[in-house]
């Protein structure tokens, strides 16, 4: 399972132009799922985000976190995110997990961050062709994979 989380002062999703769902100051995280994530990859995963401390703190120092600041999460589905530039200029995207796989691992993701941010969890559609606007804060962006946590 791999996230970029982005923080932001504002991001929104948009499907056929209607406005699903936005946010104010908090993270944008795009997330995308592979065949062997599980209920361990969105544990670890889910506690690191809500840990992350990349909020400014009253000396300027990122000191605080997203249940510091009371921050929102936006989260949209990104198979993208295991795609694979090894060979020509297509990309492949084998490693992402088919929406039948996919779908229960998100909405696990989702109700999992939900609980521990103890607030209501963003979210795109899963699958949708969607616009995502974000206005990014710093900019500050990290990329965490959960099969790599050492």
């Amino acid at each position: 399972m791999k996230v970029t989380i982005q923080r932001v002062t504002e991001a929104s999703v948009t499907i056929d132009k209607n406005i699903k769902s936005s946010i104010g100051k908090g993270f944008l995280i795009f997330l995308g799922i592979t065949h062997d994530d599980d209920k361990e990859d969105i544990e670890w995963l889910t506690n690191k985000i809500v840990g992350l401390r990349i909020f400014s703190d009253e000396h300027n120092a990122m000191n605080l976190s997203i249940t510091d600041i009371g921050g929102d999460i936006l989260v949209i589905s990104q198979f993208t995110l295991h795609a694979s530039t090894k060979k020509g200029n297509r990309p492949s995207f084998l490693k992402a997990a088919k929406p039948d796989i996919a779908i229960p691992i998100y909405e696990m993701f989702l109700n999992t961050l939900s609980r521990k941010l103890t607030k209501k969890v963003f979210s795109g559609e899963f699958g949708a062709d969607m616009e995502v606007r974000l206005l990014n804060d710093g900019p500050v962006t990290i990329n965490i994979d959960s099969k790599k946590k050492e």
